[in-house]
């Protein structure tokens, strides 16, 4: 039952973060963009599953992925909410898993592929999605401190992908050592921000939230491949 319930949520993290661009968020408030999400979810479940003649698992799929995405629109986009969004999805294809495996609906899964979808599934959980939590959270201290930035347009969020895609690298290679050489050159770069207090505590927040997300996605996913 784990690695059906690894494969669902990688599927479904795959399907969230990588295969959902900000031009399907904006539409998903019509009925019709919301289905087609729903939809890369449940060919993504039937392909990563590989059988064939299950149809009942992409079918609940598409069934309560609309269902919860639907309930989701009527709320504020917090922290709360995409935490409790997430949470979510990810029991209901636990339970999904279990009746499957329980019932015994899925004839047999092969297991082709197990490896490298679950990989890119916690990369992505990894860098796209921590992002997301990250930066809702970074856009609340903002408006409540009335935080004024300077910098890039989206220079943050880029660089915070890449300190998660640099520590999952570090992670799966042996290397975590390297991590720590990450944080002492982000110190080095942020060395005038630091001299303010609000500023650096603002930063400092910011980067262990960002760091802690991506050793722990980054372990579960090793854990997840060695199922």
């Amino acid at each position: 039952m784990e690695k059906i319930a690894a494969i669902l949520v990688a599927a479904h993290l795959v399907g969230d973060f990588l295969l959902q661009p900000d031009g399907l968020v904006r539409r998903k408030t019509r009925f019709r963009y919301l289905l087609l999400h729903s939809a890369i979810h449940a060919a993504l479940v039937y392909g990563a599953l590989q059988a064939w003649k299950c149809w009942q698992a992409p079918f609940l799929v598409l069934a309560i992925h609309t269902a919860i995405d639907r309930i989701k629109q009527g709320r504020k986009d917090t922290v709360i909410a995409f935490v409790v969004d997430q949470a979510t999805h990810v029991v209901s294809l636990l339970a999904l898993a279990w009746w499957m495996v329980h019932y015994a609906v899925l004839p047999g899964y092969t297991g082709i592929g197990y490896k490298p979808l679950v990989a890119l599934g916690g990369l992505v959980a990894t860098v796209q999605g921590s992002g997301f939590l990250v930066g809702k959270f970074a856009r609340r201290l903002i408006e409540e401190n009335q935080l004024k930035l300077d910098g890039l347009l989206n220079g943050g969020r880029l660089i915070g992908q890449l300190e998660r895609a640099l520590i999952f690298l570090f992670i799966f290679t042996g290397q975590a050592a390297g991590i720590g050489f990450l944080v002492a050159a982000k110190s080095i770069l942020r060395f005038e921000e630091a001299k303010k207090q609000q500023l650096a505590e603002y930063v400092l927040i910011g980067t262990l939230l960002s760091f802690s997300l991506a050793i722990a996605l980054t372990t579960a996913t090793r854990w997840a491949m060695e199922l």
